[in-house]
């Protein structure tokens, strides 16, 4: 009997074993090799991200004059600083070979000086011991620690952001759908009217009103969720009004269930694949709306770092210094990429109508 309980009869007269909505979408997923990628991403970025303090990283802030815009080496700062010197004394002995300047001698003496130093600080200075595999800043600080920390407010802000937004127009949605009437039309002309504002200048009048010295992150969080729940809210509302006629509803409304409960524990777990898809492929809009404001300087405050304000702040000397916009600019489109796929993966493996399903 328990046998018979845990399979089913196919048409074919055939024993099969039923398989749940999430199993078979996880089996599909991971026949999605992009998809898949994306997830393994998503998720080693999301890992580094939260342990980022226990990692043997130099601190996000920490500044030191002496190893200014410092290339990307596994060399250490003491052996970048002295190669750097005996370059320049390189340079001005052969062109002291055709010129004969007493400036250029002058300055190949004072190089040489300047060499004698750094030699002799070198090896009494523990900070000429570190090594900047992704180069520094133009105040001395560790890009790569930069980059980590970086990703931890940007991460954050895209996923806090997003289940704000979702949380927001799940609500508002629900109600709208299954509610119908005066209700749902108030709700989407609402919708509506907030549809035909520019969303940018929304949310960048938002943020020029946070006075200066509050906590920019939780109100840049809260600025784009305001106005980026609309989506989700148009197409719950769509999802519950297909539903909501469905023989499993009418068999909760003859049980006496309370229409809370019918929005809540019937028609939006049924809607769940569709809210999933919307938030895995919001959330990268988030990060680059944040990434932009921080461009325009609304975004993450000093000291702190987000992606957008390195990318800002890289701008300002890429041409002497390209490494600190490339790899700001390089994780952050690594990052975007993971997600499009998982979230164009969770699209098909969740959508009854995908060709993909097999």
């Amino acid at each position: 009997m328990a046998e018979t309980a845990k399979s089913l009869v196919n048409e074919f007269n055939q024993q099969v074993k039923p398989v749940s909505l999430w199993a078979d979408a996880w089996k599909r997923l991971r026949k999605n090799r992009m998809a898949l990628i994306g997830l393994y991403v998503v998720i080693f970025y999301i890992v580094v991200s939260l342990i980022a303090p226990i990692l043997p990283i130099y601190s996000p802030n920490e500044q030191n004059l002496m190893h200014i815009n410092l290339p990307p080496s596994f060399k250490t700062a003491g052996e970048l600083a002295v190669e750097k010197v005996e370059n320049r004394i390189a340079r001005l002995t052969e062109v002291l070979k055709t010129q004969d300047r007493e400036d250029l001698k002058k300055e190949l003496e004072s190089q040489k000086a300047e060499l004698a130093k750094i030699k002799e600080e070198v090896q009494h200075d523990p900070s000429y011991k570190k090594v900047y595999i992704l180069g520094t800043d133009y105040l001395g600080r560790d890009m790569l620690a930069r980059i980590i920390y970086g990703g931890q407010i940007s991460i954050g802000i895209g996923v806090v952001g997003t289940l704000t937004a979702v949380l927001i127009g799940i609500v508002i949605g629900a109600i709208a759908g299954f509610l119908g009437g005066w209700v749902d039309n108030l709700l989407m002309r609402f919708v509506d009217v907030l549809y035909g504002l520019p969303y940018m200048l929304i949310v960048i009048i938002l943020m020029s009103m946070v006075p200066s010295g509050s906590n920019s992150i939780f109100i840049l969080f809260i600025a784009i969720a305001m106005v980026s729940w609309l989506t989700i809210a148009r197409v719950v509302r769509g999802q519950i009004i297909s539903l909501k006629n469905s023989e499993f509803v009418e068999a909760a409304r003859s049980m006496g269930a309370s229409q809370a409960r019918i929005i809540f524990r019937h028609l939006l777990p049924n809607s769940l694949g569709v809210i999933i898809i919307f938030a895995t492929l919001q959330m990268p809009s988030f990060i680059m709306n944040e990434s932009f404001l921080s461009f325009l300087g609304l975004g993450v405050s000093a000291p702190g770092a987000s992606w957008g304000t390195l990318v800002a702040d890289g701008v300002k000397g890429m041409e002497l210094y390209p490494w600190r916009l490339l790899f700001p600019a390089i994780s952050m489109t690594i990052f975007l990429f993971a997600m499009n796929f998982l979230g164009d993966g969770l699209r098909d493996a969740l959508d009854p109508q995908s060709k993909n399903r097999t």
